[in-house]
């Protein structure tokens, strides 16, 4: 081959070469892409899994306010001794050294110690010297477990660690005068839930407990995330309005190096506080029902007539939602189990409604025309039905009884006589145009189910059998199978005060224009003006001297109300329960008021005028007192 010949443009060879070479630079330039354009983003992610770390930051609860703006529940600062890991490293590394050196001492030239349960008994020392510092100063002797250390680790290494928290204002001041300056010990600052009037509303606002966020939308899925554990409802409005009340969630992003302790913060989304959340609740009726209550089991429930904005409920036993709050001591929790205290009696247990009942039945004959308003019925003390004697409470007799004395004197053989005429399906019917047969949709959490208005079709259903005229008399004087709760009580009393068939209650306080245009879904009750005129009279007179409900009365103010007392069961004992529900003014209805009380124990006389009276009285006061001046 000549020089002229390997110098030749098309040189075959020489073309092969140039094909390669350019094919491997296509080749390159792809992979070149490749790697910047796609699988850049890959790295990045990688990149930043192992360098970036989020740290999410819940927001401060929102308020809970009484109707005029008073605090019903709020936060109150939390001051922990805490210690970051990051600063306490170089302790670790002397303490794992010295235990090191001990142990290499003891083992046999072939035996080789273990360097992971090492490490923890350094780590563990050390932080436990630094809780031993702050339990010097705060006269506490605490015991810090493993299993926390551990933990935090694992799941919280760029949170502050809790040596002692919930310092009292006596530790924090001591802390913050003794602790050296160059300690790595902080005072850090939080918040948990507070309640300025201990058990005041416990079950209308719940309490919060503390747990790990689940989800959040300001997590990112391609950066580790810490949080700090957020409150959460569990119970009243706490739990109801969770979502709403949770703060707005802040954030930090971290950069770590490669132990994944902190480096350098990058951004920062500070936490923000929700609007507070303002209740139907009167404080000061509030503090009414609860003092007249006096913690016993029972309920005291007071609505705005117009509205159906609950102004008051009281449930007893109570209890101090701040024993329950950061956390909820075995023996707190045992205490208030035993005393029966975390039912919210007003919406939560089915009870029948003795007497106060009898208001329907007298509707249900009424409406179905087999009674009248000027019908008298004469009362021995007794009726018979089938073979079976029912007895009135005035075992003497309430002689000629007409509508409206039969509602002031409580007139069981009245309602007997009244409730077999109309008969079950109606009176059924009756409380059913009256909502009683759902619950009332209050905005609480664990409203009951379970409340029954028989009739033969229930009973049957149930497994009970036939339904015989007997279960008629007693479902007529509110006895028998039904079961209905106070907060459906107190929506009928103020239904009947609105001569409407449904009331609609909110826990929520509404504008002044809502208030007044609230459409609570039901008719009006359309009976005759004379035949509730009669109802209202004999209801006036049962608050006056008298009548059963005298004990209600208030000087000065009109008020319409009803009695009731029934048995109940109870853990397989028959216990008694008193009753009282009414309304006032009567001619101008703003307030209705449904009153519980439980007996105590087996056979403890209770009357509903004189147990559940007395506790209507005083919330009957307070309005009068504050509203109608």
């Amino acid at each position: 081959m000549n020089a002229f010949d390997i110098h030749r443009g098309d040189n075959p060879r020489i073309r092969l070469l140039l094909l390669l070479i350019a094919v491997a630079s296509v080749v390159l330039l792809m992979g070149l892409a490749w790697q910047q354009l796609i699988a850049g983003r890959v790295y990045l992610e990688m990149e930043q899994r192992q360098t970036l770390r989020q740290i999410l930051l819940p927001g401060p609860r929102a308020d809970i306010l009484d109707r005029e703006g008073r605090l019903l529940a709020g936060n109150r600062p939390l001051f922990s001794a805490v210690i970051y890991l990051d600063d306490i490293r170089p302790d670790f590394r002397r303490e794992y050294s010295r235990l090191l050196r001990e142990v290499r001492q003891q083992l046999a030239d072939n035996e080789l110690p273990d360097y992971a349960e090492l490490q923890w008994q350094a780590r563990l020392a050390v932080v436990q010297s630094y809780v031993d510092q702050v339990d010097a100063i705060a006269g506490r002797q605490t015991e810090f477990p493993l299993r926390t250390l551990i933990r935090h680790f694992n799941e919280r290494l760029l949170l502050p660690l809790n040596l002692v928290s919930d310092l009292n204002s006596n530790e924090y001041a001591r802390l913050i005068e003794q602790l050296p300056t160059q300690s790595p010990i902080q005072i850090h600052a939080d918040s948990t839930r507070f309640y300025p009037h201990h058990s005041l509303a416990a079950h209308v606002l719940g309490f919060v407990t503390l747990e790990d966020p689940v989800d959040d939308p300001l997590m990112d899925p391609n950066i580790k995330t810490f949080t700090f554990q957020a409150k959460r409802g569990r119970t009243g409005l706490e739990r109801a309005f969770d979502e709403r009340l949770q703060g707005q969630t802040g954030a930090e992003v971290w950069r770590v190096d490669p132990l994944g302790f902190q480096d350098l913060r990058l951004s920062l989304i500070p936490p923000r506080q929700s609007p507070a959340l303002i209740t139907s609740l009167d404080l000061d009726l509030q503090k009414a029902a609860e003092s007249a209550l006096d913690n016993r089991r029972g309920a005291a429930i007071a609505i705005d007539v117009r509205s159906g904005e609950v102004l008051a409920m009281a449930s007893g036993p109570g209890y101090d939602a701040n024993r329950l709050t950061p956390f909820i001591p075995r023996s707190v929790s045992e205490e208030i189990d035993a005393s029966g205290g975390w039912l919210n009696r007003a919406i939560q247990l089915g009870y029948p409604p003795g007497s106060t009942f009898k208001l329907l039945t007298a509707m249900a004959g009424l409406r179905n025309e087999t009674l009248f308003e000027q019908d008298e019925v004469h009362c021995p003390g007794l009726h018979r039905v089938g073979n079976r004697l029912f007895y009135c409470h005035n075992r003497a007799g309430c002689g000629m009884v007409d509508l409206a004395r039969s509602v002031q004197l409580s007139c069981n053989v009245y309602y007997y006589v009244a409730g077999l005429n109309a008969g079950i399906n109606a009176i059924a019917a009756e409380a059913r145009r009256f909502g009683l047969d759902r619950r009332t949709g209050i905005e609480l959490p664990f409203e009951t189910g379970r409340t029954i208005i028989p009739d033969p079709d229930w009973k049957r259903s149930d497994g009970r059998g036939s339904w015989f005229p007997g279960d008629t008399a007693n479902t007529s004087i509110g006895q028998g199978f039904l079961l209905l709760t106070p907060m459906q009580m107190a929506t009928f009393a103020a239904s009947l005060a609105r001569g409407e068939t449904r009331t609609k209650p909110t826990i929520l306080a509404l504008s002044p224009e809502e208030a007044a245009t609230r459409d609570h879904g039901g008719e009006r009750i359309s009976l005759p003006a004379s035949e509730m005129a009669a109802i209202y009279a004999g209801m006036e007179l049962a608050v006056a001297p008298g009548g059963t409900g005298r004990m209600a009365a208030v000087p000065g103010l009109r008020i319409g109300g009803k009695t009731g007392t029934a048995q109940f069961r109870a853990d397989g004992q028959n216990i008694n329960l008193a009753w009282f529900i009414g309304f006032a003014p009567i001619d101008d209805p703003h307030i209705a008021i449904c009153v519980l009380i439980e007996g105590e124990r087996p056979g403890q006389a209770l009357a509903g005028g004189s147990t559940a009276g007395p506790v209507a009285r005083r919330l009957f006061e307070t309005y009068k007192e504050k509203y109608l001046r």
